[in-house]
């Protein structure tokens, strides 16, 4: 079993690398990694019926939360339909195991926003850009404005930034479409950052200078969720950026057989400064300890899964930094050419997989990481 190896110290040193041409090495494979997938971006899935994960989290039930909302804000990890439908999401493999075809998801099956959901006792918010065509009862559990490939910023993909998606909550309030009484007992899940750090690093951003964009980055990022709060919702989800370093556009240059150090300090450091920008957050909201900000540390969830020899009760895949599905000769998971002949190949057993593609988690993976954030939330169930 191949170890997964944590990095060393909480923010790295952004100014002097030893070795600094086989880091910038790895940058620019990561960058050219993830250029291609930026673009192909998350897409849609219908829930009909009973959710069939059940509750992933214990000790909650369905009565408990009939009335609870939940708003998603973010991008490919939490997006669940709002990207355009030429996206390869919505191409074969995507989908395979969950429902069994393409539904748009970037993964093989559910995402994080739909364990989230899960745990609730509530079906998957609509897509934002399915409301006009949703009957009123299908906006009950509340609604994700998140779209794949984006930010906190401006990235290299046209879709709404943090606060744009912000702004289109705030116009559905405004028109009355969710009222306060609505937001009593609501949630949000924010998941962003991944996306600025590559979009920085494509536009030439230098490695000496990452540490004074991660300042700027978390503090828009802060006034986001403040934000967001401000608009009458209850609590705050904020997904920690997962560690860089270990996703297969990162360990392509070394077979992925290792994580590299450089870009999980650089996640590390990042969510020094967003714990640090929670923690003030909540202390000057301490006049309502009703609702509260919470940080789901979806990296250290990332690292213990990866560790792990087995996988919901299986050997986990022989490499878990290996993706199931890679792209072949230059082209990426989901692909065809001209002729429509498929360019990419897939694993056996997905669920066995962490990794789906170069970027995103497959549906086990999710699994584990939602499970692991038990205790996190565990105490925000509680008070309902």
């Amino acid at each position: 079993m191949l170890t997964v190896h944590a990095v060393k110290g909480c923010h790295g040193d952004h100014h002097q690398h030893d070795h600094h041409h086989s880091q910038y090495d790895s940058v620019k494979l990561f960058v050219s990694e993830t250029r291609m997938l930026i673009p192909e971006i998350l897409g849609n899935l219908h829930h009909h019926g009973r959710n069939p994960m059940g509750s992933v989290f214990q000790d909650h039930h369905r009565s408990q939360y009939e009335s609870v909302k939940l708003f998603v804000f973010g991008d490919s990890y939490v997006d669940t339909g709002n990207f355009r439908k030429s996206s390869p999401s919505w191409k074969e493999p995507y989908g395979i195991s969950f429902p069994g075809k393409p539904s748009g998801r970037f993964s093989d099956g559910y995402v994080l926003t739909d364990y989230i959901a899960s745990s609730l006792g509530i079906k998957s918010p609509v897509p934002f850009e399915r409301r006009n065509v949703t009957r009123k009862s299908g906006l009950e559990y509340g609604m994700n404005f998140a779209y794949g490939g984006t930010g906190v910023f401006n990235t290299l993909v046209d879709q709404p930034n943090m606060t744009i998606q912000i702004d289109n909550f705030q116009e559905l309030l405004d028109k009355n479409v969710y009222t306060n009484h609505d937001l009593n007992e609501s949630f949000a899940l924010v998941s962003a950052a991944g996306n600025d750090y590559t979009t920085y690093l494509i536009r030439n951003g230098s490695l000496q200078d990452m540490a004074a964009f991660t300042k700027e980055l978390v503090k828009q990022l802060a006034k986001d969720l403040k934000r967001i709060k401000g608009l009458g919702v209850e609590n705050v989800l904020i997904t920690a950026l997962e560690p860089l370093g270990c996703l297969p556009a990162a360990t392509a240059n070394n077979s992925h057989q290792k994580c590299i150090e450089f870009f999980n300090s650089a996640a590390q450091f990042h969510n020094l400064l967003l714990k640090q920008a929670v923690k003030k957050l909540n202390t000057d909201n301490d006049n309502n300890s009703a609702s509260r900000f919470i940080i789901l540390n979806i990296y250290k969830s990332f690292m213990s899964a990866l560790n792990q020899k087995h996988f919901k009760g299986k050997l986990q895949a022989k490499n878990p930094l290996e993706p199931c599905c890679v792209g072949l000769d230059g082209y990426s998971c989901g692909s065809v050419d001209v002729k429509g002949v498929k360019k990419y190949s897939v694993c056996k057993n997905p669920e066995l997989s962490f990794f789906w593609d170069n970027v995103h988690p497959t549906q086990s993976a999710w699994h584990a990481v939602s499970s692991s954030l038990n205790s996190s939330l565990h105490g925000i169930y509680k008070s309902f």
